[in-house]
């Protein structure tokens, strides 16, 4: 216990010199280091009350017991018994409650993301399947008070659609979403089948945390700008003008097709966006499979190409495959309350790196 309540007056001292920084002159002119230091104080804000609380508990929990040790009066020692039950269950409560605090954040937990969806096996099934999960995913998010932008997206040959591609914002964005990134598998009688027979199609989602400037210095004379005429629906004023943008990043031939705004400048800063957290989400790539050579993690969210979830239709299941879950709600799951397993699947990865904190 000592340990612990060092460790947490170690963090008190830092919070108290965090909150003394960002209102220093210096440190704002420095936007890099202001935003930071930002982050941490708004961290480090939630185990202080933590251990304010944690404080105040472990020092009435003294006080009782030198009550019953000292204390002649039977009817005083009685009132401290009755509160030194009550609060030992409040402190093993908080016990828990600080270890889940101090588990090391991944820095990205409180970006904004950029959500992709896009088709793989299939065919016109995975399009439609891809409208399906768009669908899903925006009532979650409408649930959950985050605002979004659809930043390009392009249309199925018959249905649905083949990638759409949007900013999500709001608090915590990719550490509730982070979990979501790869193959989402759906089994289901098409509506072009006859037979009546079940058919296995897959899409892959993919969650990038949101790359600011700050994170992240994107040379614009690597970038290639292309503009063109959109396709799709959108008016005439769409397709007779050329509004649609692509950027290509020379160096890594990564390219980044935005249509769906009307105005070629925003069309141009919104692909910006999404190429800057493209980029950058390749550099936390290379640094996870450092860390995946240490600690193979249950959840990952590096493997894009690993098949995640399974919906089957038939059964009304839905089946997360890294953490053995299975739920019999598919119908409210694809209105948007997906909670339960975000929450489960965070609970995990929790569990993990407790785990992996008490064999260091």
């Amino acid at each position: 216990m000592e340990d612990l309540l060092n460790k947490l007056e170690a963090i008190s001292m830092r919070y108290d010199e965090v909150s003394q920084l960002i209102v220093d002159p210096s440190v704002i002119a420095d936007m890099d280091r202001y935003v930071k230091l930002n982050r941490e104080y708004k961290e480090l804000g939630e185990i202080v009350e933590a251990y304010k609380t944690y404080s105040n508990l472990i020092s009435n929990i003294e006080t009782s017991k030198e009550i019953i040790e000292s204390e002649d009066d039977p009817e005083m020692k009685e009132m401290a018994k009755e509160e030194l039950d009550e609060l030992l269950p409040k402190k093993e409560a908080m016990d828990e409650e600080i270890k889940m605090l101090l588990i090391p954040k991944d820095p990205e937990d409180n970006k904004n993301a950029m959500v992709e969806w896009r088709a793989g096996t299939g065919g016109d099934e995975s399009c439609i399947f891809v409208e399906d999960m768009f669908r899903m995913y925006t009532m979650f998010f409408k649930d959950k008070g985050w605002s979004y932008e659809i930043v390009n997206s392009t249309p199925g040959t018959t249905k649905g659609y083949r990638e759409i591609v949007m900013n999500v914002s709001g608090e915590s964005i990719y550490g509730n979403l982070k979990f979501e990134s790869g193959v989402h598998r759906v089994q289901r009688v098409p509506e072009t089948e006859s037979q009546g027979r079940v058919h296995t199609s897959a899409i892959t989602v993919a969650i990038l945390p949101e790359a600011e400037e700050v994170d992240f210095e994107l040379n614009l004379t690597d970038v290639k700008k292309d503009t063109y005429r959109a396709s799709g629906a959108g008016g005439q004023h769409v397709n007779k003008t050329e509004s649609a943008v692509r950027l290509t990043h020379l160096p890594t031939n990564t390219v980044v097709e935005c249509q769906d705004g009307r105005s070629q400048h925003k069309n141009y800063e919104k692909a910006l966006q999404v190429l800057r957290s493209r980029l950058y989400q390749a550099e936390l790539d290379k640094k996870n499979e450092e860390r995946a050579a240490h600690r193979k993690s249950l959840v990952s969210t590096g493997d894009r190409s690993a098949k995640i979830r399974t919906y089957n239709y038939p059964q009304g299941r839905i089946t997360d495959h890294r953490i053995n879950k299975t739920m019999y709600n598919l119908s409210n799951f694809l209105n948007g309350d997906i909670h339960e397993m975000i929450d489960a699947l965070k609970m995990a990865e929790n569990a993990e790196k407790l785990k992996e904190g008490s064999n260091v």
